[in-house]
């Protein structure tokens, strides 16, 4: 019989590297970032919520075996330049690459940094994507 078995939240996970990660951090650009899941509810140019680093799972494709699922991470970085957007992307996808932990065992880059603005708020952010690889759990 097969064994029975499914795979860690790497939405979840993702975003735990990071804030653990980035605390402390002494570049500028990662001081007083928030990491999140969600797109913050209230992201207008006002709001003193930036930097905010937002991390969502694209693709998910379990391999049949269920022993290894490919995922992607797709992470949104909203800062007040474009340079501090893309500077602070650049480090939370190094940060990412050199990660493996319990539920993401490696990760590798995928697309980006690509600058571009928040079509509702015209806030600078920049965007990347990294391909995870995520380790089975027994159910």
């Amino acid at each position: 019989m097969k064994q029975l078995t499914g795979f860690g939240d790497v939405q979840a996970a993702g975003a735990g590297v990071l804030r653990g990660a980035l605390v402390g951090r002494p570049e500028p650009h990662a001081a007083g970032v928030m990491v999140g899941t969600q797109v913050p509810g209230d992201r207008v140019p006002e709001t003193p919520s930036l930097p905010y680093v937002l991390v969502r799972k694209d693709a998910d494709l379990p391999h049949p075996s269920m022993a290894n699922a490919r995922c992607t991470l797709r992470v949104t970085v909203w800062h007040t330049s474009a340079d501090r957007a893309h500077d602070l992307a650049m480090l939370c996808q190094g940060l990412l690459l050199v990660h493996s932990g319990d539920v993401i065992r490696g990760v590798r880059p995928g697309t980006g940094p690509l600058p571009t603005r928040d079509p509702t708020t015209a806030i600078d952010l920049s965007t990347f994507t990294v391909l995870t690889n995520v380790r089975p759990v027994r159910l």
